[in-house]
């Protein structure tokens, strides 16, 4: 019965002041719906960068050229890599599963009439189970076609779809700096990923790219793939580290012509900054939520003030100061968690509509309402009703009951 009375008295009460009480909800109801859509937009990058940076592998080792220099500043890439020290690390580093040289540049490659522009990677079979990728139909050239630099290609579904339409590309001849080239395979897609498109590229062997289209004698990378141990990949990267040096003929204490890239570090390094970017967009949600529970405030001492005769009426009557408290501070309750419920609503249809939008308008954004974030949500706009209305909801219990019947 108490609860009751203490919801039909703080219905009666809001409804009296419909406009100012509706102002009071809709801070809250701004307040919510910005940091369900901030938490929705934080959490769903996040986990776009977590997917496109963990399709790599955790298990995966890059290895780059390292930067010339003089007098502190960097040049550009120090080519001394080869094709002997990507097999000497498949060959000589305990750890290691797969091993992969790779030189790339972009080309333009022609079929008929119609043509395209993509990076194309010269490489060894191992790249495409290095790099996560998948056949979706034809094959993968095979170690004994990069022995014999065969003129084959696998390309990616971007690119079989610019240059063959509809059309089935395998078995079919693309010109690559004039030179025909015969596509065995289609990779599986991807999904483009901002700052690369691993869906429009082709991939030949590396000894074709490297002696037939590029005239190279030096590799831009070698990428490594290891078994899965629990010590990590460190023990991997200082076996590479202590090999390459030995190869290179490179000093103790001297710096390195090289460096190698852990793609777990990497993986770590995208995990923290998800979490602070989804923390950041949570704070600038919370300053609105902030922005409510002042109007919430603000409206709950305006309605003390309106009500001085009424609370000493009751405590004329018998009420004590907890049974004044716990009626004010139930209004205030009210009204943020009234405009919480409306507030998690709009901000769930906030945050399915931004990707929508965002496309429309040619961009790529993705959200992810999380269960935790619309719970966390709700009990900070209860919360924030009790912490902004416990002072009006005081201030109105302590009226002495002799001046606030005189009270005009």
């Amino acid at each position: 019965m108490l609860i009751w009375m203490l919801v039909k008295v703080g219905l009666k009460a809001l409804l009296a002041n419909k406009l100012r009480s509706f102002l009071a909800v809709l801070g809250i109801i701004i307040g919510v719906a910005a940091v369900i859509s901030m938490l929705a937009l934080g959490e769903g990058t996040r986990e776009s960068i977590m997917s496109r940076v963990s399709s790599l592998g955790a298990n995966l080792l890059i290895v780059r050229p390292g930067q010339a220099g003089r007098r502190g500043v960097a040049s550009g890439q120090v080519q001394t890599m080869t094709l002997e020290d990507a097999l000497a690390v498949a060959a000589k580093v305990p750890g290691v599963r797969l091993v992969s040289p790779v030189v790339s540049r972009s080309q333009q490659l022609k079929y008929f009439n119609k043509n395209a522009a993509v990076p194309v990677y010269g490489v060894s079979p191992a790249y495409l189970d290095i790099r996560g990728f998948e056949i979706d139909h034809g094959r993968n050239f095979t170690d004994i076609e990069v022995d014999r630099l065969a003129r084959v290609a696998v390309i990616g579904p971007t690119t079989a779809e610019n240059l063959f339409g509809k059309d089935e590309p395998v078995g079919e001849t693309v010109k690559i700096k004039g030179v025909n080239y015969r596509v065995v395979g289609v990779l599986k897609g991807k999904g483009d990923q901002g700052w690369a498109n691993p869906d429009d590229q082709a991939v030949i062997p590396v000894s074709t790219a490297m002696k037939q289209l590029l005239g190279v004698n030096r590799i831009q990378e070698i990428d490594v793939l290891t078994h899965e141990t629990p010590e990590g990949n460190a023990p991997v990267v200082q076996a590479i580290d202590k090999l390459l040096r030995e190869r290179h003929r490179i000093a103790a204490g001297a710096e390195s012509d090289f460096n190698v890239r852990d793609q777990a570090e990497i993986i770590e390094m995208a995990t923290t900054f998800g979490t602070t970017l989804s923390i950041l967009l949570g704070s600038l949600g919370g300053i609105s939520l902030l922005v409510g529970g002042i109007g919430i405030m603000n409206i709950m001492l305006v309605t003390v003030a309106e009500r001085t005769r009424e609370i000493g009426l009751r405590k004329a009557i018998g009420a004590r100061e907890r049974d004044i408290l716990t009626q004010f501070l139930f209004e205030a309750v009210l009204i943020s968690g009234c405009g919480g419920a409306l507030g998690v609503l709009f901000g769930v249809g906030v945050a399915k509509a931004i990707p929508v939008l965002a496309r429309a308008a040619g961009s790529e954004f993705s959200t992810l309402v999380a269960l935790d974030s619309i719970a966390l949500a709700l009990v900070v706009s209860v919360g924030v009703g009790v912490f902004f209305g416990y002072y009006p909801a005081k201030r109105a219990a302590r009226l002495d009951p002799v001046e606030a019947l005189r009270y005009e």
